[in-house]
């Protein structure tokens, strides 16, 4: 979302139209053309230019924005960029943010200069209404079963929080939420509270184009309430905000270094996080913030996020540094390097999938590990398949392991959910699993009549039709990519 909206408000601020001297690329979507001066892209299509172009020699300046995210993307970049720098005098590099602690950026970039901008706020009165519940919440600690558990009570506290909102006058109403999921089950449980007049949008990255320009368009109703994901805590800013509600939770990506797996937790988010959701409320108005926490807990946790660097397998990173020739990852100038228990981690995964020999080269298995954009254990599994003859089948399997559950389970339709989803059902695994999901997908869609009636059908047994495009698209450009392996 992010990448196209600020390509598109460049393009306007410039005058040309998008795709002609601004463009944008984000997976499966390029409008970039040739001569475009300006090219606006996610840092993974970034970090997959390097491998075809060490040297990003089509850029002569690069701009990281957000650069507070700290995402395992945005520092490899900031380490790469600033070997980069070292062997192009002519290369530029800009970092933006709002909440980094500059200081140290600049001194990472061997005391490169710090500009501040100011832009113009209003004041954002704080509200502290902490959810009640029975139990106490332990919101760091596990996702599943106590988030099924809580939902009701997060939801009722979000209803309370926006009458509270609509009280004070006009104006639109951000909600922060973890995820999809989420995003959902409060979107209806606020369809049916709230009076005709306001707008319920949702706002999350697998949107549809059309879905997400609808954020950015005048409505005709008299409030809009939007549900978000932190896409919009940084990464954009939602016009005709005045409230923001913040349950003061994000999902985050961390790595069991006990079971070698990584895991999607709903935890605490930052103050630096908090701060930045309540500073959307303050861009064109004064606003009110009110956060379903207290202001005890607010105090007790972190100043910043910390970096996914520290919390996530390394394999993948390390795969790719040796891939790109950029030598150990112990030597590489991450701003906060990760610790020898994670890389050591790394180091022991790839040795088991034969991708590194004894001395910590890259083998052939490697070699062609590194060219697929995917967990390396998953890359894996396609190159084992080639041995196996079921190519064809982990195709489709590794697809589905790189998109979110295609399967909807709103929370007040579960049980009807998992009676429709029984049909693609299979005792022997999960995977056999995908597999048949997969077949009646195909058949389904070739023999439609029309995209709606589609759709329809997909919707009817809980199906999300966008994911299951998604999980098509990753599964064609995975087949081109396989194919150029040989």
């Amino acid at each position: 979302i992010a990448a196209r909206s600020v390509a598109a408000r460049i393009a306007q601020e410039l005058g040309p139209e998008l795709g002609s001297r601004v463009g944008y690329k984000v997976r499966f979507t390029d409008t970039t053309r040739h001569d475009a001066a300006i090219k606006v892209m996610t840092d993974g299509i970034l970090l997959a230019e390097s491998q075809g172009d060490p040297l990003l020699s089509r850029y002569d300046t690069i701009i990281i924005d957000e650069a507070h995210e700290r995402s395992l993307n945005i520092d490899f970049l900031l380490g790469y960029l600033k070997t980069l720098v070292e062997k192009r005098s002519d290369l530029r590099v800009v970092i933006t943010s709002a909440t980094i602690d500059a200081e140290r950026f600049s001194q990472h970039f061997g005391g490169a200069p710090v500009i501040e901008v100011s832009g113009r706020t209003y004041p954002v009165e704080m509200r502290w209404r902490p959810i009640e519940r029975d139990e106490p919440a332990t919101p760091a600690k596990g996702e599943r079963e106590k988030k099924d558990k809580d939902a009701p009570d997060q939801i009722a506290a979000i209803l309370d929080a926006t009458d509270e909102l609509a009280r004070l006058g006009s104006g639109d109403i951000l909600v922060f939420l973890p995820g999809e999921r989420e995003i959902r089950d409060t979107a209806e449980a606020l369809r049916k509270h709230h009076p005709l007049g306001t707008e319920i949008l949702p706002l999350f990255s697998r949107l549809s184009v059309a879905e997400q320009d609808a954020i950015f368009k005048p409505s005709s109703q008299s409030r809009r309430i939007v549900l978000a994901t932190n896409v919009a805590e940084t990464s954009l800013t939602v016009p005709g905000i005045r409230y923001v509600i913040d349950p003061g939770t994000a999902r985050v990506k961390r790595y069991s270094a006990r079971n070698k797996v990584e895991q999607l937790l709903i935890e605490k988010i930052s103050q630096a996080s908090a701060n930045q959701r309540a500073g959307r409320c303050g861009r064109v108005a004064d606003g009110v913030c009110i956060r379903l926490y207290d202001e005890a807990d607010f105090a007790n946790r972190p100043r910043f996020t910390d970096p996914e660097l520290l919390r996530s397998s390394l394999a993948g990173v390390i795969l790719r540094m040796k891939t790109l020739g950029l030598g150990d990852v112990v030597g590489f100038p991450f701003i906060d390097p990760p610790s020898t228990r994670l890389v050591s981690d790394g180091y022991q995964l790839l040795a088991e999938l034969h991708a590194l020999d004894e001395q910590g080269r890259l083998t052939e298995i490697g070699k062609k590990l590194g060219k697929l954009p995917l967990d390396p254990r998953i890359a894996r599994m396609l190159l084992a398949a080639e041995q196996q003859r079921c190519v064809n089948e982990v195709l489709i399997i590794a697809s589905a392991l790189s998109v979110q559950d295609p399967r909807d389970r709103p929370m007040e339709r579960a049980q009807a959910a998992d009676e429709k989803h029984k049909l693609f059902a299979d005792e022997r695994s999960d995977f056999m699993g995908w597999l048949k999901l997969w077949r009646w997908y195909e058949e389904q869609v070739k023999h439609k009549k029309t995209n709606r009636q589609l759709q329809t059908l997909l919707q009817d047994h809980f199906l999300s039709p966008r994911r299951m495009r998604e999980w098509r698209d990753i599964h064609g450009q995975l087949h081109a990519q396989v194919a150029e392996l040989g």
